[in-house]
């Protein structure tokens, strides 16, 4: 195990960062005078900051850590996916924003109840909530045992005081901030993120002697060649770009962290403005991490005894937090560590808000039958927040057992219920015929087909690709609940559709 080469200057930075992080919450306890403010910063937030804070809900800790190993251990092929962000931007702009913003809703699952029923709503909640749960807990599962403890040189055992440390600071800030708390607090973590990305690019480049020696001579063996569509390779480009479009279009249309970022702006053109920003930002990002990983990868190739004995390949997803800890002067690492804590605690903070916002409006209010006032709104969602803390802290500390690389472990966890949480949402706003126990059961049917996918060789001994559980589950889904809302056997809700259009 190699050991930390953290000096007092990199402890100084990243206590501070966490110290911030907290004055922030701290600050915007006192601005929130209703329910409103505390879940939705009052719906009229500046476009540009909300976009930037959706980027950094997304763009988690895991992708950060992800998509640098991917790129050393299998090219740069999975960068394909950056393709289907423009089309994704069109129809999110201009199908979904409209129509949601029209609604004037708090959570993004009332639309479903008067247009497909409660039990969709109950069932589209129930998804986002295992989804972001599960989501959350392999971000402190990762930026624990991953990031920290590597880097520090600690053992196993630490790995449980870790979790509940990064836990409970996000706690603190998010449950006492609202989301004006979260959103200003992920502009600052982004910045620090994009910033780390950069530095860590300029150091290796300055130890390798010019740009170009980033660039490899020849094309790497264990790299995948380009692919346009073959459904037995790991990554085409046809699977990449459905793949990706799903994603983001099916998150768009169905997320509450993304539904809530919508209505925390002014209005449509707001909420376009925001989309913009936050597919902007992800697409220089992720830009950036691919060429953080071509510079790892030249480095490790430079210098054959970086990784003490271990195979880049066996080693891929810990070269970037073992190039940190060893090779970044005094300072610099506890910025980029900060940058790390900055993606996980901004996805952490953001899943907790708006996982807390669902279980107070789709299960606790909606189950009442009687108006709670807005200091007592407040109050739940608090302590709402500190008992999901508590959960994803537990959860976090078996997330090590599903198989797979990073990247494969976010599809089998985090991505893994993003196709069927969109189907009930498909059929409200696109299907004027849609039934409620037809969407109810396509949307059961397409969460068991998601399961079968991103587990078919754990439970069915056949291989396929993680990249196919969204389009895959999504389109069985559609398939059974078109079939059976044609039949004559239900009749359909009241459109809202028409209604929220018209608006």
């Amino acid at each position: 195990m190699h050991k930390a080469s953290l000096t007092s200057l990199d402890w100084i930075i990243i206590i501070g960062y966490a110290i911030g992080m907290l004055i922030v919450g701290f600050y915007y306890a006192r601005k929130n005078k209703s329910a409103e403010d505390y879940l939705l910063g009052g719906r009229g937030m500046k476009s540009w900051k909300v976009g930037v804070s959706l980027f950094a809900t997304l763009f988690s800790a895991i992708t950060y850590l992800s998509l640098p190993g991917e790129m050393i251990k299998h090219g740069p092929m999975i960068f394909v996916l950056l393709f289907a962000l423009p089309f994704v931007y069109l129809v999110v702009a201009y199908f979904f924003i409209p129509f949601i913003m029209n609604l004037r809703v708090s959570s993004a699952y009332e639309l479903l109840e008067t247009r497909v029923g409660v039990q969709n709503r109950w069932l589209a909640s129930t998804y986002f909530l295992i989804m972001r749960f599960l989501w959350m807990s392999v971000i402190i599962y990762l930026v624990s045992k991953k990031i920290i403890i590597p880097i520090m040189g600690w053992s196993e055992q630490t790995a449980l005081m870790v979790s509940i440390v990064i836990g409970i600071i996000t706690i603190i800030y998010t449950s006492t901030g609202g989301l004006r708390g979260v959103v200003l607090t992920d502009v600052v973590q982004s910045f620090v993120l994009f910033g780390g990305t950069i530095l860590a690019i300029v150091m290796i480049i300055k130890k390798l002697g010019h740009p170009s020696a980033i660039i490899p001579a020849e094309w790497p063996e264990h790299w995948a060649g380009w692919v346009f569509f073959d459904t037995k390779v790991r990554v085409s480009f046809v699977t990449a770009f459905i793949s990706t479009f799903g994603w983001y279009v099916c998150t768009a249309g169905s997320d509450q962290m993304t539904i809530q970022r919508y209505l925390a702006t002014r209005d449509v053109k707001g909420a376009r403005r925001m989309y913009l920003s936050s597919i902007v930002f992800s697409v220089l990002v992720q830009l950036l991490l691919l060429v953080l990983g071509l510079a790892l990868f030249a480095y490790v190739k430079a210098h054959p005894g970086f990784l003490g004995g271990t195979s880049m390949l066996e080693g891929a997803d810990t070269i970037f937090p073992r190039f940190i800890a060893t090779v970044l002067p005094a300072g610099f690492s506890g910025i980029v560590i900060a940058g790390l804590l900055a993606a996980a605690m901004s996805s952490l903070s953001s899943g907790i808000n708006s996982s807390s916002l669902s279980i107070v409006n789709d299960f606790i209010l909606r189950s009442r039958g009687q108006s709670m006032s807005e200091e007592k709104k407040i109050k739940l969602a608090q302590y709402i927040s500190l008992a999901i803390g508590v959960v994803i802290v537990l959860l976090s500390l078996v997330m090590g057992n599903i198989r797979g690389n990073l990247l494969e472990l976010t599809y089998k966890t985090t991505n893994l219920l993003t196709g069927p949480l969109f189907l009930p949402f498909f059929m409200a706003m696109f299907v004027p015929k849609a039934k409620p126990m037809a969407t109810f059961i396509g949307t059961l049917l397409s969460g068991i087909t998601a399961v079968l996918v991103g587990f078919s060789y754990e439970l069915l001994s056949i291989e396929i690709s993680f990249l196919w559980i969204i389009p895959i589950s999504f389109s069985v889904g559609l398939f059974v609940s078109m079939v059976l809302s044609y039949l004559p056997f239900e009749k359909n809700n009241n459109d809202m559709l028409t209604k929220g259009i018209n608006q």
